[in-house]
C-alpha cells in the first residue's frame, strides 16, 4: 500500500477482509465522489459518498452512490427516526475522525448507526472513501455492511 495506512485500511487488515485500494491525486474544485470516479475511470454507479446527518439528535451515517443525494427523509425512516438534517461538518469530522472529503464509513472513532444505499446489493464490489482524500477501497457491500453494522435501505435521490 502506498503512503500511509487510516483507521479504515487497518481495520480491515485486522479483519482479514478482502479489498482492494486505489489512489488518485485530488485536484481542487470537484466534488470528491465524482471526481474519483472520473479519475479511476469507474461506473460511477459502484463509486459511493459518506454522510454523516443528525437524525432526531442522533449522528448518523448514510452511504449513497456518488452521482445521487441522501434523502434525508428516507435515512430518518431507515433508523426508525423522524426528522434529518446533515450534520455540521465539525461534528461530523469529531465523531469520525476524519476529514470531510475523506470520511469513510470504516474504522470512524465512533460507532454510528449506518444504512448503505440498497442499489449496493446488486453490485459485486463497491468504492468508498479509504479515509483519506484521494483514497479509495473497494470491497464487497456485504463485508462493508457487516463492519459497519450497516442495514440496507433505499435513502439515495437522483
Amino acid at each position: 500500500m502506498a503512503g500511509r495506512g487510516t483507521q479504515a485500511t487497518a481495520l480491515l487488515t485486522k479483519q482479514a477482509v478482502s479489498h482492494q485500494l486505489h489512489s488518485y491525486t485530488h485536484g481542487s474544485g470537484q466534488a470528491y465522489g465524482p471526481e474519483a470516479a472520473e479519475m479511476l475511470g469507474l461506473d460511477p454507479a459502484r463509486v459511493f459518498k459518506t454522510l454523516v446527518a443528525d437524525v432526531d439528535g442522533a449522528l448518523t451515517v448514510g452511504i449513497v452512490p456518488v452521482l445521487t443525494t441522501l434523502d434525508l427523509k428516507a435515512l430518518a425512516a431507515a433508523v426508525g427516526g423522524k426528522r434529518a438534517k446533515m450534520a455540521d461538518v465539525a461534528l461530523a469530522e469529531r465523531a469520525t475522525g476524519y476529514v470531510a472529503g475523506g470520511i469513510s464509513p470504516l474504522g470512524q472513532r465512533k460507532r454510528l448507526p449506518t444504512v448503505l444505499d440498497s442499489s449496493a446489493e446488486e453490485l459485486e464490489t463497491l468504492f468508498c472513501s479509504a479515509g483519506r482524500r484521494g483514497l479509495e477501497v473497494e470491497l464487497a457491500p456485504g463485508d462493508l455492511a457487516r463492519l459497519t453494522g450497516a442495514r440496507f435501505a433505499p435513502i439515495a435521490a437522483s
